[in-house]
């Protein structure tokens, strides 16, 4: 059973009429009723009274006219709906991000949604070094992290061009210098994020080349609580310049350039090289490019390192 088969009965029915649901449908008489006939024969039941001339229907009829008419209103709902979808009317899209790279979002987002008020969004937060997996199994269907990642499946954009930068309390002995060394640093109490990272091996790599110690007092789990803490007058930190801007325009905390540490990196929009990403994503991707465009770094747009995928552009 076909839903061109349904129409076809319903037209009849409509018309009363075999002949006038024929010039409906554009189709002859003969044609009509064929239809009509493999309907019958696959349901094994008459679908008209054949005494009738009015086309009435047999109890059989009556059962598939409702249900014809369910199934097309359901074809015409979901053509409708794929139409939102396209218009952007209607969707959700998934992302993964971390504390801090969920911060890079947050402009990104408000305009979205300027632009697409009815898709819906959720922005899942993972550890850094779990998204691309989560992105490879679908779990999400786009990632932002601060790494490239290695995995073949996986294309990324770079977005964002960050630093990390040195905070202290306004108070502080250091926060009336422009720039520190690092060998000026030895006798300072560092809070730290209590997960290792890359940047911050690079951070000890840095201070051992320059024989000085790091001496890390307090490991806390958030970028939050490390700057209440620093801002509270706890020690110093060394922290995404990203993450603490409000902090610094509020007078909060002061930033203090230490030339030795040049720990610049990027932050990546990570999706399936492969895949075919939804209208919602493409939308997401259009707004990061066009503020890439307009505000100029550190916000980026960088598409030379990406692979083949025909999706991005669509």
């Amino acid at each position: 059973m076909e839903l061109s088969q349904l129409e076809t009965f319903l037209t009849v029915v409509k018309e009363r009429s075999f002949s006038r649901a024929a010039v409906r449908l554009h189709r002859t008489q003969p044609a009509v009723s064929q239809v009509i006939r493999k309907l019958e024969d696959e349901f094994g039941e008459p679908l008209f009274e054949r005494a009738s001339r009015d086309g009435t229907l047999t109890a059989a009829g009556e059962v598939l006219r409702e249900y014809a008419e369910r199934l097309l209103n359901l074809r015409n709902e979901a053509t409708s709906a794929l139409e939102e979808v396209r218009s952007l009317e209607r969707g959700r899209l998934t992302l993964a991000a971390n504390e801090y790279t969920c911060l890079y979002l947050l402009p990104v987002l408000d305009e979205f949604r300027r632009q697409c008020p009815q898709i819906s969004i959720l922005v899942q937060r993972s550890l850094a070094s779990r998204i691309p997996d989560d992105v490879q199994r679908r779990t999400v269907e786009l990632g932002i992290v601060s790494f490239k990642p290695e995995d073949e499946q996986l294309d990324a954009i770079a977005v964002y061009s960050d630093e990390l930068t040195f905070v202290v309390h306004p108070k502080h002995v250091l926060a009336r210098e422009k720039k520190v060394r690092i060998r000026d640093l030895g006798a300072e109490n560092f809070i730290a994020h209590n997960v290792t990272s890359p940047r911050r091996k690079l951070v000890e790599e840095s201070f051992a080349k320059h024989k000085t110690p790091l001496n890390i007092g307090v490991e806390l789990p958030s970028l939050e609580a490390i700057k209440r803490f620093v801002a509270s007058g706890n020690g110093v930190a060394l922290v995404p310049a990203l993450s603490v801007q409000t902090e610094v325009a509020r007078g909060e905390l002061v930033t203090v350039a230490v030339p030795e540490l040049d720990c610049a990196r990027h932050l990546w929009l990570v999706y399936r090289r492969h895949g075919t990403l939804s209208y919602a994503a493409l939308a997401l991707m259009r707004v990061v490019r066009s503020l890439a465009a307009d505000r100029g770094r550190p916000f980026l747009y960088d598409e030379k390192n990406v692979g083949a995928s025909k999706d991005v552009k669509r």
